[in-house]
């Protein structure tokens, strides 16, 4: 019987060894104003193999659902942090490992 393990990378992107690079499928909480934009709780994503799955390339991902605003959406994300894995950021340039949950978090209380 063989088996087989994910392809080793550098940086979540970058295949070591020559071995092919995998997707990277993570998912998206969204919270109160960015849940109510975006019209989900929220949303599976995958990176294409090869490209940097950053916070910011996983956001490009997302659609809100039909009937709700793409602008709106788009105008909270600009004020949003994040927790990945628990971890807070601000940093959309963020790498985000396979399997990772990202909560997307406008400010509160009107912050």
């Amino acid at each position: 019987m063989t088996t087989t393990n994910p392809a080793p990378t550098v940086d979540g992107a970058t295949p070591v060894d020559g071995a092919t690079p995998a997707p990277v499928s993570s998912t998206l909480r969204f919270f109160a104003a960015a849940r109510t934009a975006v019209g989900r709780d929220d949303q599976r994503v995958e990176v294409p193999a090869g490209e940097r799955p950053t916070i910011g390339r996983l956001l490009t991902e997302v659609r809100p659902v039909e009937g709700v605003s793409a602008a709106d959406f788009r105008d909270v994300l600009l004020r949003c942090s994040f927790l990945v894995d628990g971890l807070t950021t601000r940093d959309r340039e963020q790498l985000v490992p396979d399997g990772a949950v990202i909560d997307v978090m406008p400010p509160f209380a009107g912050g």
